[in-house]
């Protein structure tokens, strides 16, 4: 493994770590922020901090987007709407624990996405992680095992993560740009996208401090996370960083067991360790099917 790859397993690593803050302090916070508003402060809150990043620092130039990048940057910044709005109502209806273990999804959206449009290969590896992280995700979100009803929080949260899946393929064409850049445009543009959808839903702004501390879960768990997403790229690919990144849910159902003192049933438990098995698989290095 070469100095430049360590460097991007670590990148990848970082970024899961930041964004496993998201699902526990999100759901902190919706009690007294809505859904789509909290959406859109936490993009704001990413785009407005990076910007502050690149204004005090003084880092190597990159490339910046150029017009040739518009259609990635117009598909990322409306599906980074659709997506933490979708999270945040998923959120809503369901137990942080699971809203953040099934964040793993993001893996089989990205990958066969990554696959289908952009030719990208899947090792054996990744197609038998694929498999478990599919059925493990079914588990969490069945309601009522005898009728096969699905939590309406676990499908919100399950499409926040296909749209994911498109939205990280979209970033790894930008990837060789300035990763500042590409965080301050899909920060404020997606963020003021959601302010507008919520503003039209009829949800009003919520308190100086909440919007506050909205925008810095926002700086933390999306602005860094996405920055060091984006460096991991450019080495691994979208398919590896995203297997990589998939340490997040763990990290964030961890954190939020220790913070809500929730304990989840059996099903959770068989869940998680299918997903611990998918996750493992996914992470490791394999040949090429």
């Amino acid at each position: 493994m070469t100095k430049k790859t360590s460097r991007a397993i670590l990148f990848a690593v970082l970024a899961a770590a930041l964004y496993a803050l998201n699902a526990p302090v999100s759901k902190l916070l919706l009690g007294r922020v809505p859904e789509r508003m909290m959406a859109a402060f936490l993009y704001l809150g990413a785009g407005v901090g990076m910007g502050a990043v690149k204004l005090i620092g003084r880092g190597r130039r990159e490339r910046s987007l150029r017009r040739d990048d518009l259609p990635y940057v117009i598909g990322m910044i409306a599906l980074d709407i659709a997506a933490p709005i979708l999270l945040m109502l998923g959120l809503r209806r369901t137990t942080p624990e699971t809203a953040a273990l099934l964040n793993n999804f993001e893996i089989v959206a990205t990958s066969l996405i990554a696959l289908i449009l952009f030719r990208e290969t899947i090792s054996r590896r990744l197609w038998l992680a694929i498999v478990l992280v599919t059925a493990a995700s079914a588990l969490l979100s069945v309601e009522d095992a005898g009728s096969l009803r699905f939590s309406a929080g676990s499908i919100y949260v399950l499409l926040a993560c296909v749209c994911w899946g498109f939205e990280n393929n979209c970033t790894r064409r930008l990837s060789d740009r300035s990763p500042l850049d590409v965080v301050i445009v899909k920060g404020l543009f997606s963020g003021a996208g959601a302010l507008g959808i919520a503003f039209f839903a009829g949800e009003r702004l919520p308190g100086a401090m909440d919007a506050l501390a909205a925008m810095l879960l926002g700086f933390v768990a999306f602005g860094m996370s996405i920055f060091f997403y984006i460096r991991a790229q450019r080495d691994l690919g979208a398919a590896r960083t995203s297997a990589y990144y998939a340490l997040a849910p763990f990290i964030g159902a961890g954190l939020s067991l220790a913070i809500f003192r929730d304990m989840p049933g059996a099903t959770f438990f068989l869940a998680l360790a299918i997903m611990i098995a998918g996750a493992y698989l996914a992470s490791s290095d394999g040949k090429p099917a």
